[in-house]
């Protein structure tokens, strides 16, 4: 890959891809499903939060600038970082 794709991103999509395989977590009625992405030896912590409002299925990507060598340390501080914008932002996280 050269220096150029890894400066703007565009990298192997494979090693960019989040990865879901785990079930959503229930956090005060939204779904949390974290989806490390990872980044060479690195998972960086990101999570999908979804709810249904006034029968409208809303999603947030949440991608923080976090990288954990350890994959389920990834997948716990993707929930835990979920959890924190939840509880700082509620229904407003939708616009």
């Amino acid at each position: 890959m050269s220096l150029l794709s890894r400066l703007f991103g565009r990298g192997d999509a494979a090693s960019q891809a989040p990865e879901s395989e785990h079930e959503p977590q229930d956090y005060k009625g939204f779904a949390i499903r974290p989806e490390p992405i990872k980044e060479g030896n690195h998972y960086r912590v990101a999570a999908r939060i979804e709810k249904t409002v006034d029968g409208t299925a809303r999603t947030h990507s949440l991608i923080r600038a976090d990288t954990l060598s350890d994959r389920d340390a990834a997948i716990d501080a993707s929930v835990s970082k979920a959890k924190q914008v939840i509880d700082e932002q509620g229904d407003r996280l939708f616009g």
